[in-house]
């Protein structure tokens, strides 16, 4: 059976990081601690591994950092591993980040490997604010981590807000202006972030259910499932949110080829209607060009009616073209 020990005593309230090697946070109230381990490195891993007697594979799942979400129950503790969307801005790129978590029944350790916002906002909001730590430390680990979750899926929401906003305006780019490279760049952006967040979002749907169940154990107090099948919810509406918008952005890569398409056999159609009207001129011309004697090719008179002709027969078809709309 999985051994936890305990760390040693901490301050009362709140502690900074430790030392610049390991960067630990901690929260603690009430004989319940929070502890952060953002972007785990050797050091910090190591001090998990000594501070705590984890499972070998949970410590090796951490340091791997490519793990799928998953669930694993053990009589002491609960270890989870979760994806999450996270945009970089410095590249404008959709990624994956992982977090990972041990859930017991008077602790908290949260690592994501990339640094999240809405978990560094949750946990300054409660260093801020020590009666709302207190109370919800007292409703134990299991809401704790409940919150941490909804404030990263409610991250997920302005990202959405974001693809949205892009599926938009290439709608209206479409329909404004004629197609062209921009719009292929933009849509293609678009739906490689789409599936990005569905590659994402789809494997851990089935998991927060696990999770649910798992996390039955380290509730203080309150019902855990209403507060999880609040997390599930919002998680099947930003799935339904991403289908929405693969329909969406398939839409417009149809509609865009579409218009692409008519442009082509648009410009391919007025080639040929010049071809048609200047065959005359290529034939006359080729004829006359020819080592045979012509009659009357040597006469001002001819090569004058000849033009005139030449002329005539241009402007008609060139008429002609027009009236039947092939420019």
């Amino acid at each position: 059976m999985p051994r936890i020990r305990r760390p040693r005593p901490r301050a009362a309230s709140v502690s900074a990081p430790f030392s610049s090697e390991p960067r630990v946070s901690v929260l603690e109230q009430g004989g319940m601690r929070w502890i952060q381990l953002e972007s785990p490195g050797p050091a910090e891993i190591a001090w998990l591994e000594t501070e705590f007697s984890f499972h070998e594979l949970d410590i090796e799942d951490v340091r791997s950092r490519r793990q799928r979400p998953k669930v694993d129950d053990y009589p002491d503790y609960v270890f989870v591993v979760l994806h999450f969307p996270w945009y970089d801005k410095s590249s404008g790129r959709l990624f994956s980040a992982e977090v990972n978590a041990f859930i017991g029944k008077d602790f908290l350790i949260t690592i994501p490997n990339v640094p999240l916002k809405p978990v560094r906002n949750v946990f300054r909001r409660l260093e801020a604010n020590p009666e709302e730590c207190a109370e919800w430390f007292a409703k134990g680990s299991g809401f704790l981590f409940y919150e941490v979750l909804d404030a990263l899926y409610g991250y997920c929401f302005p990202i959405l807000d974001q693809i949205g906003r892009k599926l938009e305006e290439i709608e209206d780019h479409m329909f404004e202006r004629d197609p062209d490279e921009s719009i292929v760049r933009q849509i293609s952006n678009a739906k490689q972030e789409i599936i990005s967040y569905r590659k994402i979002t789809k494997p851990q749907r089935p998991v927060l259910r696990q999770l649910e169940r798992a996390g039955e154990r380290f509730l203080a107090s309150e019902d855990l499932d209403i507060y999880y099948d609040d997390l599930i919810d919002s998680a099947e509406r930003i799935w339904d949110l991403l289908e929405n918008y693969k329909e969406v952005v398939e839409a417009l890569e149809g509609t865009n080829e579409t218009a692409i398409s008519h442009r082509q056999n648009r410009i391919l159609q007025v080639l040929t209607v010049l071809t048609v009207v200047f065959l005359p001129i290529t034939f006359v011309t080729n004829l006359f060009g020819m080592n045979v004697p012509v009659p009357f090719a040597n006469t001002e008179v001819a090569f004058i009616a000849i033009l005139v002709a030449l002329m005539v027969t241009v402007v008609s078809l060139l008429g002609l073209a027009r009236w039947l709309r092939w420019l």
